[in-house]
């Protein structure tokens, strides 16, 4: 599980963050695969691009697992 931190800010995108972790090349690429519906957030299904992934939520996506803390 890697961890990604906040750095001061309250959230992050879930298509900034795919991109942020290198689980994406780009933007793009990102929104295409949560359109797509194979990302989850705390275990649930997320289709919002732009959804706010704040401290503690955990995203997955296929092998890769990511913990987003403060």
């Amino acid at each position: 599980m890697k961890e990604f931190k906040l750095n001061g800010t309250p959230f992050v995108a879930l298509c900034d963050l795919l991109k942020l972790v290198d689980i994406t090349s780009s933007g793009a690429e990102a929104k295409h695969l949560i359109a797509a519906g194979t990302v989850t957030v705390d275990g649930h299904q997320e289709t919002r691009k732009r959804c706010k992934i704040t401290n503690g939520q955990v995203v997955s996506y296929g092998q890769h697992v990511i913990k987003v803390v403060s």
